[in-house]
């Protein structure tokens, strides 16, 4: 736009600064000497004089007008009237309107508003898949993976494991992997996981990627007929910074790790170990419910500790039908629903309720680059590691267990129904990002990440120790409580002080009503602080099952 306006300071001293006529006789003067249009307009709250110079000024006109006024021994100073513009701008990529996924009310993940404060820069996410194809949409996002597959012919590149994480297709024919199994075409599912995670923005193509500005580290695990657990392991050790023999360091270590990929059984120790290395060298692990509509605690790694377990929800805010669901779930994301429950497996149906995002056109071997909606728990949980990357790239000194608890602390409720469970809510990413940077000073806050299982008619406790508080508690002591547990009606909660107080917070009411994601405030004014703080939980029914999630104090 035309500058329209100078903003001229005068100094102290000079008449100009606190009369308005003096300040319209020099501007007056200013424009006789230019022969350009200059007028006093008005003063603005700072002291500074607003001097129009119409709409038809041209860049040399507004030069010469502020080389007068900067000329004048009575100016402090003379600046163009420049323009500000809005810095959260709807992405120009062209597929941006059909990512209801990330934008809309009822079941979008809230993101546009966080990309005010972070994108992800110097956050790299390892996507533990099936590898990577060429797209335009990626290429400036992808740093050096890895392929870890063993068996040269699951991986078709002829030679095993290497240093090229190229997805070679997973094609396979009837019965190829199993009696009954189908033939299918090459999925390219590594390719789409990574875009949701981290397409490139803001370049008038595709789509937008959730933490555009991180880097997605391609691993390799899953070729014809999927993966083994051995190689899986190996890839979580070595995207996280660990050492796997025979396989060169990974010099740009992921600090969140996204596993869409499962199987049925409950979590193995070779998965838990893996995960728990890896979060101990600070990567988040970030895996996908499972889509068998069953409890997610009969699958693996959906059922390991230590992950930060995704269901999916679709555009109406309900939980996909196809979802696994249950105690064990943390979070529900996105991952909508390409066709609906009563149509035809294999069909696509309802295209715009899916998940848009990178791909490739080949049936076998991989051609050219496209987008296509999919849907699936392994759409979801890459929601959450995106929203994982522009946590750690917005404040880079929290843990994992802090990003998870912050996710939960800060989702919403689904806009519909979830049933058997589906953790603390819907990730909502701009509510967490504004969570983890807000400078508003508090007061000290300590929390329990850990699981406490709740079973039928017993009791449980989640312990949690304060120290360093000077005094009492306050009377406005604020428990917040996360439960995923079927049928709320069956538990009472309270909070115990150090003294042994009961202090409780939920007395068998909701009904049927599925999981407890809350914060309640306590009249603790007459209780030491320090000491080991205890939420009780007693079920009193048989039935339904699950366990406390987390909980926080804040003083």
């Amino acid at each position: 736009m035309p500058v329209e306006n100078l903003i001229v300071g005068y100094k102290p001293t000079a008449s100009e600064a606190s009369s308005n006529a003096a300040a319209a006789t020099d501007a007056a003067t200013k424009s006789t000497r230019t022969g350009k249009k200059a007028k006093f307009d008005r003063r603005l709250g700072t002291g500074a004089a607003l001097v129009s110079l119409g709409q038809a000024t041209t860049p040399a006109d507004t030069a010469d007008v502020i080389a007068q006024f900067r000329a004048d021994p009575d100016v402090a100073y003379a600046e163009p009237d420049t323009r500000a513009y809005p810095l959260a701008t709807t992405p120009n990529d062209t597929d941006y309107t059909k990512q209801w996924d990330l934008f809309e009310p009822t079941a979008g993940m809230n993101v546009p508003a966080a990309w005010d404060k972070t994108t992800g820069t110097g956050v790299t996410v390892a996507v533990i898949d099936t590898g990577h194809t060429a797209h335009g949409d990626l290429a400036a996002n992808t740093v050096a993976g890895y392929d870890f597959i063993t068996s040269a012919t699951a991986a078709r590149d002829g030679n095993g494991r290497d240093n090229n994480p190229a997805d070679q297709g997973d094609w396979s024919a009837a019965a190829e992997c199993g009696p009954t199994a189908k033939a299918s075409d090459s999925s390219w599912h590594g390719t789409h996981v990574a875009g949701t995670i981290a397409a490139a923005t803001g370049n008038n193509k595709g789509i937008a990627g959730i933490a555009h500005s991180a880097k997605i580290q391609p691993v390799r695990v899953l070729g014809k007929c999927g993966g083994a657990t051995s190689d899986i392991v190996d890839a979580i050790t070595w995207a996280s910074g660990g050492t796997v023999p025979g396989v060169p360091a990974n010099a740009t270590p992921a600090k969140v790790i996204n596993m869409s990929l499962g199987g049925s059984g409950a979590c193995g120790t070779s998965y838990q170990n893996a995960i728990n290395a890896a979060v101990a060298r600070g990567t988040t692990v970030v895996v996908a419910a499972g889509n068998s509509n069953a409890d997610a605690a009969g699958f693996s790694p959906a059922s390991c500790n230590n992950v930060v377990n995704v269901a999916a929800s679709n555009r109406t805010g309900d939980r996909s039908f196809y979802s696994n669901y249950g105690a064990i779930i943390d979070v529900a994301a996105p991952g909508g629903e390409t066709r609906r429950a009563t149509d035809t497996p294999g069909t696509v149906t309802t295209p715009e309720n899916g998940i848009l995002s990178t791909l490739n056109l080949g049936t076998t071997t991989p051609t050219a680059e496209t987008y296509k909606p999919y849907q699936g728990t392994s759409m979801a949980a890459p929601h959450v590691a995106g929203l994982a990357a522009l946590l750690i790239a917005a404040k880079p000194t929290l843990t994992p267990a802090q990003i998870e608890a912050a996710i939960k602390n800060n989702a919403r409720p689904l806009a519909g129904t979830c049933t058997g469970g589906c953790g603390a809510g819907l990730a909502d990413a701009t509510a967490t990002v504004n969570a983890v940077t807000s400078t508003t000073p508090t007061t000290p806050a300590f929390q329990n990440t850990a699981d406490y299982p709740i079973n039928d008619n017993t009791t449980t406790e989640s312990p949690i120790t304060v120290t360093g508080i000077t005094g009492n508690a306050p009377a406005t002591l604020k428990a917040g409580v996360t439960i995923a547990h079927t049928y709320t009606g069956d538990l009472k909660i309270d909070l115990i002080a150090p003294d042994g107080s009961v202090y409780t917070l939920h007395n068998r009411t909701g009904g049927s009503a599925d999981n407890i994601n809350q914060t309640y405030t306590v009249n603790a004014a007459t209780e030491t602080a320090n000491g080991t703080w205890k939420l009780r939980v007693n079920d009193n029914a048989s039935g339904d099952t699950g366990k406390i999630d987390a909980w926080n104090l804040t003083f």
